[in-house]
């Protein structure tokens, strides 16, 4: 019987780490081809897009960024900053104030809040285009730190609230006798003990803003207010691409995100495994 136990674990494990390496091979594979393509030129890629690059330069790069990823990266990041801290704070206090505070209609106001993730944003487009038109606000910086903000407030709403939910009641009431406030006891207290949750919800804002592309292709024209997923297309032309130069723009463009969250999986992983399993 031990036998049998131990080899169906060996034929489990095996399982597990093929099914592990496939995965892998399959995330891992389009990237190392997309960064490896990036040094070649039109007639390699053509030629042989398997192969590695017979020269090995930075000059796709350097006619990426100059070809406008530069303008594009810096709009990136200021609407990704800027939507992150916004979205993230309000979500907080909200979250805050329907987990935390006694309110009246606290549920009421919860299910209203949540009832935002069921609002498709493709059905809202022409309205919200009408809207800003008349605000002044399209092809402008802010319509899309409206629009980012807005449409995520629900979702990180209720994850950052199932989160707070379980925290003890006790430290709400240690304030209060301390004499704080609610904000003080929200800012310097509740706050810090959410920081997991915070930072996932972080990492989930930055990736959905840095990667969106439906507001950024319809609410912006310029180039001076054009994202990098809007602006990468603009290096492909009806006459001719220069593909590699666009497969530089993309590494460009996933660099920063890859990086990020790498370097924060560990408090992304557990603030998710906490807040949605509460």
């Amino acid at each position: 019987m031990v036998t049998r136990l131990t080899f169906a674990g060996v034929i489990a494990r095996v399982f597990m780490w093929t099914f592990l390496l496939c995965l892998a091979v399959v995330v891992v594979y389009p990237l190392t081809w997309m960064v490896l393509n990036g040094f070649k030129t039109n007639a390699e890629l053509f030629g042989n897009p398997f192969a590695l690059p017979l020269q090995w330069g930075w000059e796709n790069y350097s006619a990426a960024w100059n070809r406008g990823v530069s303008n594009y990266l810096t709009t990136s990041i200021l609407v990704t900053v800027t939507s992150t801290i916004a979205t993230v704070f309000i979500s907080a206090w909200a979250a805050y104030g329907l987990a935390r505070v006694e309110i009246p209609f606290s549920r009421t106001w919860a299910t209203v809040i949540l009832g935002g993730l069921m609002l498709a944003p493709t059905v809202a487009l022409v309205p919200l285009v009408k809207m800003f038109q008349s605000m002044g606000l399209y092809n402008t910086f802010w319509a899309l730190l409206i629009l980012y903000t807005a449409f995520r407030i629900p979702f990180t709403t209720f994850l950052i609230r199932a989160y707070m939910i379980d925290l003890p009641r006790e430290v709400d009431e240690a304030a209060e006798v301390d004499g704080a406030s609610r904000w003080t006891a929200f800012w310097r207290i509740i706050l810090p003990m959410c920081r997991p949750i915070i930072i996932s919800v972080i990492i989930l804002h930055i990736l959905f803003a840095w990667n969106e592309y439906l507001f950024a292709m319809v609410f912006t024209s310029g180039t001076d207010v054009q994202t990098l997923p809007v602006g990468l297309t603009s290096l492909m032309s009806r006459h001719g691409t220069d593909y590699p130069v666009v497969f530089a723009g993309m590494v460009i463009a996933a660099l920063p995100v890859v990086v990020l969250f790498f370097a924060c999986q560990r408090y992304f992983v557990k603030g998710l495994a906490d807040g949605i399993g509460k």
